[in-house]
């Protein structure tokens, strides 16, 4: 029987509703079906019954639902209605039910807690939404007190106090020291779970000043500090010498050594205490104690054992941890604390209560006028929930009365429907700790015969093969369905036919008799349809010769056959692999008609060798085996390098020429191709070779030229087709006599650095090329074209001479000659150079933009007036920059785009554009100098293109018949989303496909359950999202259904979360389970069959940065545990940044900036003076010396620029931090000692992270909010974003 899908009417679309049916009609997934049926309202998407806000931020309280005719809205607060056109901060989004709360325009979120509950109504129901209970998150300030430091004996225990500020919700509470380094624990000092950090017992190592309490409130992204607490502790030997130093030689003195004591806890005190947790939750239990050896703990549960699987030890054995409690975990659990001196213990007597749950919730009934239908509503929970029915979010009870509907408790029993019980119900289960809602609709409806199947649909099949025909169908009442075979035929009948609940007609096993026409007719009450298909049968392929086993020596020639014979009407394709994969790209093996030839066959082409033939019904193989067996061996030769030449010899001395011959060494069964001869001028480079010359291997001697002035030496290294010998032995020295220099310097150039140079450059003479000492040059220059005399200058052994006061971009003739004590060069040549450029004045004109498409721009503009451009003209550039995405309405952070084009060139393209984007450009000209005054900004938009693909799909809480997808919507949407596809199919143990599955979903959904699944069963997911223009990439998942109804068992990773930049992406993630685990991340291109690649994680580190991505490519991503049978985490997909065209130039060099930096320091400067006069007046005090001293730190607020801790003071007290303060001097985070420092950290989707792992930028990413106002509830700045990652 055909399945059929049932999806959670909790967050799923009008389109999926009709699908959560318990009666016996059942509506198909057909969207022009669908858009025409009436439907009551549905919830699809509501805000957490418990919601905290960001008080600085819009409140948004979230109310979707889907209905037909298109439901409207309503909200109450408090209980009563809350009219939203009274209050101006108020609006609700078009077509939807959410509402915006403006706070960042002057609203104040306090004013706006209450309990909010939302309606959707239309004229078939009204469903209502969760009480959701409103309120902003508070992070207060630290409660000033004078600590006191503490003074401790070595081996007594201690308690630091935390006590951090009440805030919404509770911060995370963590330790660390002045250097932002954290404090490191043990089983002898540990934190508790109240923040408190214990010491079972100090040791001298534990003296301190710094002890510092931080709390972090995850909601605004804000961290407080407490002061630092100071720790001495006295230590037995020094106390002694104290004493000592202050007796007589005749007193007795010393203090007791220390002393071990038996364990005492420090809490819980006293012997029992208790412990209420919910079901569901996490249960934790601490026990720490003092003693002296430090005390080990041990866990035990009395009459019971501690459940496997969910049972972990955390803080080196002081916490109990049990995760996901039910009832059956409560009892007295036991903590022992013993060290060699004794042992205490403490009992906890833990009772397990629940919230609500359900054990079946009511799902939406779709029933045919007349029909009987039950809503049934069962809940449990400790202690039982009462269960309430509500009318269209009325109770019941004073509803209108509906003469088919009964109340019985939990259930509601429908009799004898009619168009009018149409209504929307909701079921209310509720305790002491919390509540459960769910909506329900009974929509009756009276409908005619509708066959949904195209008409005149084709169908083939092979031979002897089923052959199912569909007759999708509707109708209410549920129509009866008949097929014919042919227009006039009689109904089938028969055990040679199947007849399928959908309306599917199965042939079991088809002939050619069977083909033909097929009609199938659906009446019901209210009228008849009917629609005819089509059956064609198809003769089957087959191979008639198959490939055989074959035996080849190697280096021969080998070939297999495989002839087919198949169906005239189908056109088959024949595929070859090599061991179950594709051929080797290889021109040795030729793929002909019915053969695949292997050339010169070697050892790697051994293996199995598989035919395939495909057709668009069917597919056969074959395969055969080849073994490759080697040739009769042949001797090897050894070849090698040429031993190096020897007995070098000089002759024939002259004052520019010399003979060198030399003997060649063994050339080692190769023979020498070349000589090659290398010089050394020891005079002016001792230890320095060069090349000199190169003969022909078949030559012993060769003339070579000198320079004058150089003390020669030569050594001659032999070349064979195996490579270079080792050089020779050098020969004996030969200097040359000096001359004057026969060159002069190369590469002379002309080119001003300023507007009002010219800087005359040139190559100097090697030594050897001075030709004698005193080497110079004659530095000549005059204006072009101009009747002008040359002006010289002779400057010594140098690079570079600078001509000052020269016109602004004028042409120079300007030349160079080398000269020494003995003489001058020859007369040089001279080149045309020009002196310094300044800036062009005048910006390009009538610049014209047109889109080409979603990604490609092409810009054109007029031409500059060469005389305004005052310097080489180098090109033009082309300043872009996104100002908005036309989907999201939204700023953000405006990062330009640069594209030089060079030369006069006066149009460009502009690649890499996002779709759907609102852009602006400007255009300069460009000189040597720099760039002119900028054109005016240019406007324009990009159309609509395909999305990226979902950012991410997980699948969860698999049942034995059902699964839950969630994902999240793409990166890059590139247009307004209509829709997601999501295709799926089943895979059996041999990795076969089964029957896909197509799912048309809305845009705005975010997850969908589906049911009615086979359960121990692999599924494949296909998923991709739509916009206008067509689909995106596709994301694909994999999951299993249950074979036992069993929960999940731990370990676990979850929340995978990325931030990508260019190349390289920080991945994140969650993990529960033993500890000391290794993890490993694997990695690939996201709809690639290529294997995954593997990263190794060092350490047991939750974060791993993945380099040498390529920019702008979607990948899919999971993490792993080794050690715990293949243990993994669902994927997740995320995608690079685009490659930039350029970066925005270096704000530090614009003179805009460089000036309001100076008016920033001369306003510092004056406030300073200002400071000192009056400092002065008013004169110094003992008092005023002591509070300087000890100033007492407050919170530091977090530097934009630089992300270190700054400055901080309130109202009362304006003093900067000094000795007590926790930044550098330098006011940056140091990491020197310590591998756990702040900046190896990271979190938040809205950090950023350096190639290297490092963290940037602020915690919360969020830099153009203000803190909101308030005293106890106002919010310090962010401090160091870092700091983030400890908790």
């Amino acid at each position: 029987m055909t399945k059929k899908m049932s999806i959670s009417t909790s967050k799923t679309s009008l389109v999926l509703f009709l699908c959560q049916i318990i009666s016996a009609l059942d509506v198909p997934l057909d969207s022009k079906l669908l858009e025409e049926l009436s439907q009551p309202p549905t919830i699809t998407q509501q805000s957490p019954k418990d919601y905290i806000v960001d008080p600085r931020e819009n409140i948004v309280i979230q109310c979707e639902a889907k209905g037909k005719p298109p439901p409207s809205f309503s909200w109450t607060r408090n209980g009563t209605h809350f009219d939203i056109d009274k209050d101006a901060q108020v609006t609700m989004k078009p077509n939807s039910g959410t509402l915006v709360i403006n706070i960042m325009n002057g609203g104040k979120a306090e004013a706006y807690e209450g309990v909010y509950q939302c309606t959707a109504r239309n004229e078939r129901g009204a469903a209502i939404s969760n009480n959701i209970v409103v309120r902003p998150s508070r992070s207060p300030l630290w409660t000033k007190e004078k600590l006191e430091p503490n003074h401790v004996r070595e081996g007594d225990s201690l308690v630091l106090h935390c006590r951090p500020p009440v805030g919404l919700p509770p911060p995370i509470i963590f330790w660390m020291d002045n250097a932002f380094q954290r404090l490191p624990q043990s089983e002898r000092v540990s934190q508790g779970l109240n923040g408190d950090l214990y010491f079972s017992n100090v040791q001298p190592e534990d003296t301190r000043e710094d002890y510092i309490c931080y709390a972090r409130f995850n909601h605004t992204q804000t961290i407080q500090q407490k002061q630092p607490i100071s720790v001495k502790v006295f230590s037995m030997d020094s106390l002694n010498d104290t004493i000592a130093a202050n007796l007589s030689d005749t007193d007795i003195f010393g203090a007791k050594p220390v002393t071990e004591r038996q364990p005492v806890l420090l809490t819980p005190t006293g012997s029992t205490s208790t412990k209420v947790e919910l079901r569901g939750n996490v249960l934790l239990l601490e026990c720490i104690a003092a003693g002296l050896p430090t005390p080990v703990i041990r866990w035990i549960k009395e009459g019971g054992e501690l459940p496997a699987n969910r049972t972990f030890f955390e803080n080196f054995k002081k916490t109990l941890k049990i995760i996901d409690v039910s009832e059956a975990d409560s009892g007295n659990y036991k903590c022992i604390a013993r060290n060699a001196l004794g042992s205490v213990h403490h009992v906890i007597s833990v009772t397990v209560k629940a919230a609500p749950y359900w054990i079946t919730a009511p799902r939406n009934l779709v029933l045919s006028p007349g029909e009987d239908g039950t809503l049934i509503c069962r809940a449990n929970g400790n202690p039982k929930p009462s269960i309430s029915w509500l009318a269209n979010g009325v109770p019941i009870a004073i509803a209108p009365e509906d003469p088919s509907r009964k109340v019985d408790g939990d259930t509601i029993i429908f009799s004898h429907v009619q168009e009018r019980s149409s209504a929307v119900y909701q079921c209310n289960a509720s305790n002491e700790y919390g509540y459960l809602l769910a909506n329900a609709f009974v929509n009756v409806l009276a409908e005619p015969p509708r066959i949904l199947t195209p008409a005149n649909k084709l169908y083939q099949v092979i031979a002897d093969s089923p052959a199912l025909l569909d007759c999708a169908y509707f109708g209410s009442p549920k129509p009866e369905i008949e097929w014919f075979k042919g227009v006039k035929g009689s109904i089938l009948r028969g055990n040679e036919y199947v007849f399928h609940d959908n309306g599917t007609l199965e042939i079991p096993v088809a002939q050619k008799n069977n083909a033909g026409t097929y009609t199938c007719v659906a009446r019901n009450e209210l009228g008849k349809i009917q629609n005819e298909v089509q059956l064609e049968i198809k003769d089957p392929t087959m191979i008639i010769k198959q490939p055989e086993y074959k035996v080849i020596q190697r280096y021969g020639q080998v070939s297999f056959e495989c002839i087919i014979k198949h169906d005239s009407t189908l056109l088959p394709t024949v595929t070859w692999l090599k061991d179950n994969d594709e051929l080797p790209d290889d021109e040795r093996f030729l793929v002909g008609k019915d053969n695949l030839t292997i050339m010169n066959v070697t050892d790697k082409d051994d293996g199995t060798y598989t035919c395939i033939v495909n057709t668009t019904l069917d597919s056969v193989s074959a395969s055969a085996v080849l073994t490759v067996v080697a040739a009769p061996p042949t001797p090897a030769i050894i070849y090698a390098r040429p031993n190096p030449p020897f007995d070098l010899e000089l002759t024939g001395q002259l004052e520019r020429s010399i003979d060198l011959s030399w003997l060649p060494g063994d050339e080692n069964n190769s023979p020498i191709t070349s000589f090659v001869i290398e010089f050394e001028d020891a005079l002016h480079e001792p230890g320095v070779w060069r090349y000199q010359t190169e003969v022909p291997g078949s030559q012993t001697t060769a003339q070579l030229k000198l320079s004058p002035y150089v003390n020669y030496a030569f050594r001659v290294i032999a070349v064979n087709r195996i490579g270079r010998s080792q050089p020779s032995e050098p020969s004996e020295q030969y200097l040359t006599k000096s001359a004057s220099p026969d060159e002069n310097p190369a590469n002379v150039q002309g080119i001003g650095s300023e507007p009002d140079n010219l800087v005359i450059t040139w190559e100097p003479l090697k030594g050897f090329q001075s030709n004698g000492p005193g080497l110079q040059y004659k530095v000549s220059w005059r204006q072009k074209d101009v009747d002008d005399e040359w002006t010289s200058v002779i400057v010594a052994n140098v690079s570079k001479y600078i001509v000052s006061g020269t016109p602004t971009f004028v042409p120079y003739e300007v030349k160079v000659q080398a000269l020494n004590d003995l003489g001058y060069a020859p007369e040089p040549s001279e080149v045309i150079g020009h002196s310094g450029e300044d800036l062009p004045m005048v910006a390009p004109g009538n610049v014209q933009v047109h889109v080409i498409n979603s990604t490609l721009a092409k810009v054109h503009w007029d031409p500059v007036p060469l005389k305004s451009v005052r310097g080489h003209l180098q090109g033009y550039k082309v300043y872009y920059w996104k100002v908005q995405s036309l989907s999201r309405r939204s700023r953000r952070h405006v990062e330009k785009k640069i594209l030089t084009f060079r030369g006069n060139k006066t149009f460009g393209m502009l690649p890499g554009l996002e779709p759907y984007s609102s852009y602006k450009l400007n255009v300069r000209v460009v000189n040597g100098k720099g760039e002119g005054p900028a054109s005016p900004d240019k406007v324009f938009k990009t159309p609509e293109g395909v999305p990226s693909s979902p950012s991410f799909l997980k699948i969860t809480n698999p049942t034995l018949d059902s699964l839950t997808l969630e994902w999240g919507s793409p990166t890059h949407p590139n247009g307004v989303l209509t829709s997601y596809t999501l295709k799926f199919q089943p895979i059996n143990n041999t990795h076969e496909l089964g029957p896909l599955v197509e799912i048309r979903i809305p845009a705005n959904e975010s997850s969908l359950i589906l049911k009615n699944l086979n359960y121990s069963t692999r599924y494949k997911f296909y998923f991709n999202a739509q916009t206008s223009v067509g689909s995106g990439s596709q994301i694909t998942e994999e999951a299993v259904t249950i074979m036992d109804e069993v929960q999940p068992l731990y370990p676990r990773i979850r929340n995978i979360t990325t931030a990508a930049a260019e190349t390289y992406a920080n991945i994140s993630w969650e993990y529960e389970g033993p500890d000391h685990a290794n993890f490993y991340v694997e990695y690939g291109v996201a709809g690639s069959k290529e294997d995954w690649k593997k990263e190794i994680v060092n350490g047991s580190r939750s974060f791993f940065v993945l380099k040498g991505l390529t920019p702008g490519t979607a990948y899919k991503v999971r993490v792993g545990a080794e050690g715990l049978s293949g243990f993994r985490s669902s994927e997740d997909v995320f995608e690079t940044g685009p490659a930039m065209a350029s970066r925005q130039v270096d704000i530090a060099t614009q003179g805009w900036f460089i000036g309001l930096m100076c008016a920033v320091a001369l306003l510092i400067l004056i406030l300073l003076i200002v400071c000192f006069i009056r400092r002065n007046k008013g004169g110094k005090y003992p008092v005023k010396e002591k509070e300087d001293a000890h100033a007492d730190p407050e919170i530091q607020p977090m530097k934009e620029d630089d992300g270190t801790f700054g400055e901080y003071s309130d109202a009362e007290d304006h003093k900067p931090l000094k000795k007590g303060s926790r930044t550098p001097s330098d006011r940056t985070v140091k990491k020197e000692d310590s591998d756990d420092s702040l900046v190896d950290y990271g979190e938040g989707v809205n950090g950023q992270f350096n190639e290297d792992g490092s963290f940037i930028g602020q915690y919360s990413g969020k830099k153009e909010k203000e803190p909101a106002e308030g005293n106890e509830s106002s919010e310090a700045p962010s401090p160091v974003n870092a700091m983030n990652s400890f908790v």
